[in-house]
């Protein structure tokens, strides 16, 4: 060996153990827990307890932000909030170790202004689906490892009073299935092996299935999306009943009123009675159900709008009407504000634009839900 690669290979050697602990630190620094800045214990005062909202909080990153939303959510009047905890942001390496930091800032957050949490999992690590795959493919070989997140993330915020979680969102859609086939059976056999996993680690948990997009057949052998109640009655064929707590139902009112009466080619506000009707016909109207989504858009310029009056009215109605509602535990509308201003329709499901500023539908449901002298 000459001097010149003696020199080269002893540098190796010593800034090896380096650049190893340079590593291994950041990786380890990412599962570190992060020191949060939580405010007094808050509580929500409404005189609807079933009101709710859908939140879009994880990835924010942002703790004031992430702290202002949901105390805006308190002052609203506000005691649910549905937001999405994906795993592929708590495992994104792999199926070993955990980083919490984002969902920790949510769900704490959440719970110190007095909030129930209602944790929608989904979204597939890399590491966990093919190659060419979206991410909404889980293949059944991932299955137990999907439900090894669900258990460990209801085991860390048990104390925090987190019993909540919904699996999956609409896989009656070819594409929330993975751009697949929607298929009951398989969508089941996951609720198999989570249901069992999360219960041995939290007795009391309460799982929630369902979330579908509402709605008949779409598509060729309802390629684009399987419709609503026909799913619900291939899932309980294939076994479903024992392996739910709560079905979730998307209840949006497109252009017609709350109170416009259900019938099996409508989607409407009031279609979520036909799921109730078709879980009792099926033995389980016992088990509640919460509305994940839901509500009205009032873009000037979307063919699917409806007017901002309309919107006010309809809105107060819908949550007035949750609580003549036994089997109806929640209601948590879509959505309390997007992270950044889309320039789309999109914009015009917001209760608050996204720089934080409140919009009439806002006030109108403050003002409804939360008595003069109890408003900050």
């Amino acid at each position: 060996m000459t001097s010149t690669s003696w020199h080269r290979h002893r540098r190796l050697l010593l800034t090896a153990p380096l650049a190893l602990g340079a590593a291994a630190a950041e990786f380890w620094a990412m599962r570190a827990p992060r020191t949060l800045h939580l405010p007094p214990q808050q509580q929500v005062v409404t005189i609807n307890p079933k009101i709710g909202i859908h939140t879009r909080l994880t990835g924010v990153g942002d703790e004031g932000r992430i702290r202002r939303t949901l105390e805006q959510v308190r002052e609203m009047g506000a005691r649910w909030i549905v937001d999405l905890f994906p795993w592929a942001y708590v495992q994104p390496r792999s199926r070993f170790g955990f980083d919490w930091t984002g969902a920790d800032m949510v769900v704490r957050h959440a719970v110190r202004q007095g909030l129930q949490v209602i944790a929608r999992l989904d979204i597939v690590p890399q590491w966990a689906r093919p190659r060419d795959s979206n991410d909404r493919y889980l293949d059944e070989t991932h299955y137990a490892d999907f439900a090894a997140y669900a258990a460990a993330f209801l085991q860390r915020y048990r104390d925090d009073g987190v019993r909540h979680i919904i699996i999956w969102n609409e896989p009656n859609l070819m594409y929330e299935w993975g751009r697949r086939q929607p298929d009951p059976a398989s969508y089941t056999a996951l609720l198999q092996v989570v249901y069992p996993r999360v219960k041995v680690a939290v007795p009391d948990a309460v799982v929630i299935a369902g979330a579908l997009s509402p709605g008949g057949d779409l598509g060729d052998n309802a390629e684009v999306r399987m419709g609503d109640l026909r799913y619900i009655t291939e899932m309980y064929a294939a076994g479903a009943a024992p392996w739910f707590d709560a079905w979730a139902v998307h209840n949006y009112g497109a252009q017609q009123p709350h109170d416009a009466p259900p019938a099996p080619e409508e989607v409407n506000f009031r279609r979520v009675e036909l799921v109730h009707d078709l879980l009792t016909y099926l033995g389980d109207g016992h088990k509640p159900i919460f509305i994940t989504e839901g509500g009205w858009n009032d873009h000037p310029r979307w063919s699917a709008a409806v007017r901002p009056s309309q919107r006010v009215r309809w809105t107060i109605g819908a949550y007035q009407q949750a609580l003549t509602w036994p089997w109806l535990e929640a209601m948590c509308l879509w959505q309390f504000s997007t992270p950044w201003q889309t320039r789309t329709y999109q914009d015009n499901w917001n209760f608050v634009t996204a720089d934080g500023t409140p919009k009439a539908i806002y006030w109108a449901v403050r003002d409804y839900a939360v008595p003069p002298d109890m408003r900050r």
